[in-house]
Order: C-alpha cells, then structure tokens, then sequence
C-alpha cells in the first residue's frame, strides 16, 4: 500500500501558480470560495456587476495576503463576457480556474412569472455559466484547467416557489456534464457544486418570503443548522486543485444532508 506523506499530501491542494476567476465573486458563497482559493494560493479574478461591492470584495481578499483584481462585467453579455477572459489573462499572464457563480432568483409559483422574469433567471444562472465557459475554454486548455459551476439542492428537486431557478440548477448540472464528457480530452475537469440552505444575503430574503421555511429546514437538515459561506471553500479548493484530477462530470451536494431526507 502507497503511503501518502504529508507534504504530498498539502501539495495536493496547493493552488500555488494559478489565476482563477469567479463570478459572482464579490458577495455571499463566492466571496467565501474566493478567500478559499486565495488561502490555497491563487490568484483571484473577482467578476460582479455592483463596483462598490467588487472593491469591497476585492479589499478584503487583499488584506488576507491574496492578488485579487476587480471585473464589473454583465456576465450575461456575450461580447462583455469574452472581453473579461482576454483582459483577465492579459492583467494575469493566464487562466486556470473558473468558477461560475454568478446567480439570482425570483420567487414565484410559476403561473404567476413573466417570461421576462423566466429570462432573468436562466440568463443569470445558465446562460451566463454557458457563455464564460465557452469563452474561458481556449485559456484552460493550454494548461489544462478546471471549470466548476455552481448548481443548487433544487438540481435534485424542485421548489413550488422557484421554477425558473429549479429549471436553472437543472440545466447547471446537465451543462457541467455535457462540458465534463466534452472536455476531458483537453485535460480539462468539469464538475458543480450543489449548495443547500446557506444562510447568505439572498436565503435571508428566502425566510423572510416562504412562510415556515426557517423551521423546515432544520427540522429537515441532518446537521441541524444551515450552512454558511465558508461551507462552500472547501470543496472550491478541492475541485480546482490537483486532488480532484481524476474527478470529473460530477454535482456534489454540500447541503448539511438535506438532500438526502425522504
């Protein structure tokens, strides 16, 4: 049997060398991956669209030692979307890690959603992990990279109170799948993140909406609590460094074991 010293095995996670790129990055769970990665060693691209919130986000990676740079990009936006991966590696000298994150929601039963609230949600939660995949692909191929995207416990199920954001962690997991099968050639690995009930800015709103939802949760959640943010760094690192070379096309659920419940 190999034993695995433990040198080797912190080099395993060391992120030493590499640029990663998160969006969405300036808030919530992405600020909370972005202090993971940069504790690892990496280099942070923070993309979001509040400026005031970026130099924020951007400051506080700064003061825990990190390189971190701020991008005020639509994510949605095909033409802003390619310009931010070329001046990314132009400010960087590379690419090797993204982290799509960027999200919203909007909670309604689905008779009474627009079709312009519908495209909201998808635009932000899909069609943007689509379109700065695509656009980061050339960069993480040279060096091989890794691309994580960030799904939600409703890839699993669906939630009566958000159709359009079940439709899109939905289509997040089958996306990452799709790029996984497609990529791996490339030496690229593909995988998403499905967070549960994490206790940020927007679930905040979440309670405060769902009638009972706070005691549900709990009464459901094997750990007895919810998540917060900094649940989320570990498996950031884990995904986006050599440790998790071998693993691809997966969606792991980091939800406390509410998933898991009948």
């Amino acid at each position: 049997m190999r034993v695995v010293h433990l040198k080797e095995t912190h080099s395993m996670f060391d992120l030493q060398g590499k640029v990663a790129l998160i969006t969405g990055g300036n808030g919530g769970i992405g600020l909370a991956m972005a202090r993971g990665l940069a504790s690892a060693g990496a280099r942070i691209a923070v993309v979001g669209r509040n400026p005031d919130k970026l130099q924020a986000a951007v400051a506080s990676l700064c003061q825990q030692g990190a390189e971190a740079r701020p991008y005020a990009v639509d994510v949605c936006d095909e033409a802003a979307v390619a310009a931010l991966m070329m001046q990314v590696v132009d400010d960087f000298g590379q690419l090797d890690i993204v982290l799509n994150n960027a999200g919203t929601n909007i909670r309604k039963p689905v008779q009474e959603l627009s079709l312009s609230e519908w495209h909201t949600v998808l635009d932000t939660n899909l069609t943007s992990a689509f379109l700065c995949s695509r656009a980061a692909y050339p960069h993480l191929k040279k060096r091989g990279g890794k691309l994580i995207n960030i799904g939600s416990m409703t890839s699993i199920f669906g939630a009566s109170f958000a159709p359009a954001y079940s439709a899109s962690k939905g289509g997040i997991v089958q996306l990452t799948r799709a790029l996984a099968t497609s990529w791996a050639s490339d030496q690229i690995q593909v995988n998403a993140i499905l967070p549960g009930w994490i206790d940020t800015e927007l679930t905040q709103k979440a309670r405060v909406e769902v009638a009972g939802l706070q005691e549900r949760i709990i009464a459901r959640t094997p750990a007895g609590r919810w998540g917060t943010p900094g649940d989320l760094a570990g498996i950031a690192v884990f995904l986006s460094s050599p440790a998790s070379d071998f693993v691809t096309g997966t969606a792991i659920p980091v939800d406390g074991g509410y998933s898991v419940q009948a």
